[in-house]
């Protein structure tokens, strides 16, 4: 590849309620806005993106190689327009083979899956930030061993990626309890889902401890790169960890990120409430 290409950022996205955010849900409007805003914000247009997604699981990493992937609406109990979305974006061969080619290179076990879709992690988020559906497209998975430091690694591994335009996006959220919610009532459409949710008592101030504390381990230049490194493999440890993600799948793609960055300081690209809880999204230039 080309060594003038400018290195792509990469993202830690958030990529909210199942469909939610494409229906204009009130609790999203700061996640919306800031979705909608991300492509202009890429300091050049990537050629390609990689979707590493929490819905996802695999026992050793997989990509999607298809050339037209379908969707998977992997969510229920919403209106039947939440299932007619569509998000016709071209999968790339040739890109999957290179990922698998780059992991194995490290001594790590990859595979490609020509007949997997997209989940909701990948078209909800990109049907926002990039409507137009030209960029080619490969969903990358997270590991069933939930290892952080496994992820890290395949990060680390994918960071060649970057240098030849491929703009790398972990699709999770940061807070991820949802037995936190309780749906009061059933919504009649997608608009106002939000409104028949509560949040329990004391969520909201464990959420912004887990947040600020997440936020701090990523910003902070004070922090070497092995010293983030070593806080993101102990990320349990953080205050209010394990009650904002009870089972780490959400928070993962974030080390695949980190890991892609050679866990340098990030930006907070977003940070705002999602459904009455604190989440933040991270930028690693």
């Amino acid at each position: 590849m080309n060594g003038t290409v400018p290195k792509m950022p990469a993202y830690f996205l958030a990529h909210g309620g199942g469909p939610m955010p494409l229906f204009n849900d009130p609790s999203h409007e700061g996640l919306i806005e800031h979705l909608r805003g991300l492509e202009a914000a890429l300091p050049h247009p990537p050629r390609a993106l990689v979707v590493i997604s929490a819905h996802w699981e695999t026992a050793k990493p997989t990509v999607t190689s298809g050339q037209q992937p379908e969707l998977i609406y992997d969510y229920s109990s919403f209106p039947k327009e939440a299932y007619e979305v569509k998000y016709a974006a071209p999968g790339e061969p040739a890109l999957a083979h290179r990922i698998v080619e780059l992991l194995r290179g490290t001594g790590i076990d990859a595979a490609e899956d020509s007949a997997r879709g997209w989940d909701h992690g990948v078209f909800v988020p990109l049907k926002l930030a990039f409507p137009a559906a030209a960029l080619p497209v490969v969903e990358l998975s997270v590991l069933s061993s939930l290892d952080p430091e496994a992820h890290v690694a395949i990060g680390e591994a994918l960071a060649p990626l970057r240098d030849e335009g491929v703009l790398l996006l972990g699709s999770g959220l940061s807070f991820h309890n949802m037995s936190s919610f309780m749906r009061a009532r059933k919504a009649e459409s997608i608009g106002n889902v939000s409104q028949g949710i509560i949040l329990l008592k004391g969520a909201a101030e464990k959420a912004k401890e887990f947040d600020a504390a997440l936020a701090g381990v990523l910003t902070d230049p004070a922090h070497s790169r092995e010293e983030r490194r070593a806080a993101l493999v102990r990320w349990a440890e953080l205050p209010e960890a394990r009650f904002a993600q009870p089972r780490e799948e959400h928070l993962l793609p974030l080390h695949v990120v980190a890991g892609a960055a050679k866990c340098g300081v990030a930006t907070a690209d977003f940070s705002g409430d999602l459904m009455g809880v604190k989440v933040s999204a991270f930028k690693f230039a």
